[in-house]
């Protein structure tokens, strides 16, 4: 028999599902939670439930002492994953089994100094090594990424940039050069957490990125529910919830963020063949 034909690099396994999706006309899930918490084996459970409910990406976050865009609900996780002595070692494990028991890819999001601290071709091998797809580092501006972007590149894996509402059309350039994956629009300035609506302006922000580069855009920070959520996947090729899941896992438990995915993914899915929906801040 012929031997099977090498596997695609991370970066390009990535790319592809989200070009899936997007040429089947509906956006993706990207769901987070943060490596650790409750505890490790809870929050491989929590990645596999939100996985099984839906989710088409899993973002993981390792904590990290001072997450600079995290919202109180993150940096509570956060520091309860930190107390019970989670570590980068104990996160690559923990992907490592995550990625052997689902289908949908998975990426980290990062601060710059774990990165810098682990090495950059050591990150990014070893990222590879537990079967991630690539990493969004949120600290990181792309004119400043070039031995990062060096590294991910040798690993095969995607680095993921930030677009911003204040980002200028150079700095849109200079992200759209940079990454892989996809691009990560954040939906409003500040921290992660729930909001009562959506920034003005994100669906402009995804336009503007989509005149830079072909890769998708998703959409996060801010997006609170099931409405907001089908609101952004009509413009947005996918969207990014972190505090409202990782809140519903510190009430509920898998069980309940499981069912909450499942809420979100059913709107994201099913939100192209509703009706527009209101304007952003617009109830």
């Amino acid at each position: 028999m012929p031997d099977a034909p090498p596997a695609a690099p991370p970066a390009e396994r990535l790319e592809a599902h989200l070009e899936a999706l997007r040429a089947g006309g509906r956006a993706a899930l990207v769901a987070y939670g943060v490596a650790g918490y409750p505890d490790l084996p809870g929050s491989l459970a929590a990645f596999r439930a939100m996985a099984e409910a839906g989710a088409d990406v899993l973002e993981v976050g390792p904590p990290y002492s001072d997450p600079l865009i995290d919202g109180p609900v993150i940096q509570r996780a956060v520091q309860a994953a930190l107390e019970r002595g989670t570590r980068l070692d104990d996160v690559f494990a923990m992907v490592s089994e995550l990625t052997a028991s689902v289908a949908v890819p998975v990426v980290l999001l990062v601060y710059y100094n774990l990165v810098a601290h682990r090495g950059h071709d050591r990150f990014a091998r070893e990222l590879a090594e537990a079967g991630a797809c690539g990493a969004v580092v949120p600290d990181l501006p792309p004119e400043e990424a070039g031995g990062w972007v060096a590294a991910a590149a040798r690993a095969g894996v995607a680095p993921v940039f930030l677009a911003a509402p204040t980002s200028s059309d150079d700095r849109l350039r200079a992200v759209a050069a940079a990454g892989r994956g996809f691009v990560y629009a954040q939906a409003s300035l500040g921290v992660t957490g729930l909001r009562v609506s959506l920034a003005a302006g994100i669906d402009d922000l995804v336009a503007r990125v989509r005149t830079h580069t072909g890769l998708p855009v998703c959409a996060g920070i801010g997006v609170s529910d099931a409405g907001q959520a089908a609101a952004v996947a009509r413009f947005a090729d996918g969207v990014i919830v972190g505090t409202a899941l990782v809140r519903r896992l510190g009430e509920q438990g898998a069980g309940g963020l499981g069912a909450l995915t499942g809420e979100l993914a059913a709107a994201v899915h099913g939100a192209r063949g509703a009706a527009p929906p209101p304007g952003p801040g617009q109830p």
